[in-house]
Formats: C-alpha cells, structure tokens, sequence
C-alpha cells in the first residue's frame, strides 16, 4: 500500500492580494460566524505581517493573535481598527429580500 503525503492547507498562502484578502473576508460576513470573522481576519493579518498589522492599527500583537482566533471575541472597535490597518474597507448592502425604505 502507498502512503499518501499531505500537508496542512494553510489560507494565508493563497491570500496574494488586497482582492483575495477582500474576497475572503466577504466569504467568512456572509457565513455570518462571529468567530470565523474573527479567524479570517486573523488570516489576512498573519498573511499580511501580524507585527505590522498590529502597528498599523495601534495594537499588541499578542492581544491581536488573541483576539483574531477562531476562538477570539474582538469588539467592534478592534475589528474596524484591523480592518483599516488591512487596507480594507467594511461596506453595508441589503439583505438578499430585504424590504427597502421608502
């Protein structure tokens, strides 16, 4: 019997460009999971240098790998801050069957 090898897919490296970083985040808001938000934004950070993202957006970093896990709970503030510090920007559109104001 052949051994199959396999490596770990990692999303920091296919994360090339602020349109795959953008794209991804947009993947993880329409899941609608605070934690898998939380988790890709730790995985745009990581691909775009954790130290400097956290410099950029007046953080620590080790407060930042905290915040930024599958298990981590920032508040709002913190995630607009990495958000800005990414070089991104957060957008609001209605819901797919959204009544709209008149």
């Amino acid at each position: 019997m052949t051994k199959t090898e396999t490596t770990v897919w990692d999303p920091v490296n296919h994360l090339k460009n602020s349109q795959d970083m953008a794209a991804y985040l947009e993947a993880a808001l329409e899941d609608g999971d605070p934690h898998l938000v939380a988790a890709a934004l730790g995985d745009i950070a990581r691909a775009k240098g954790m130290s400097q993202v956290a410099r950029d957006a007046g953080l620590d970093r080790e407060s930042l790998y905290k915040a930024l896990s599958s298990s981590g709970n920032p508040e709002l503030a913190t995630v607009l801050k990495v958000i800005s510090a990414l070089g991104l920007q957060l957008h609001a559109s209605p819901a797919v069957g959204a009544e709209t104001a008149a």
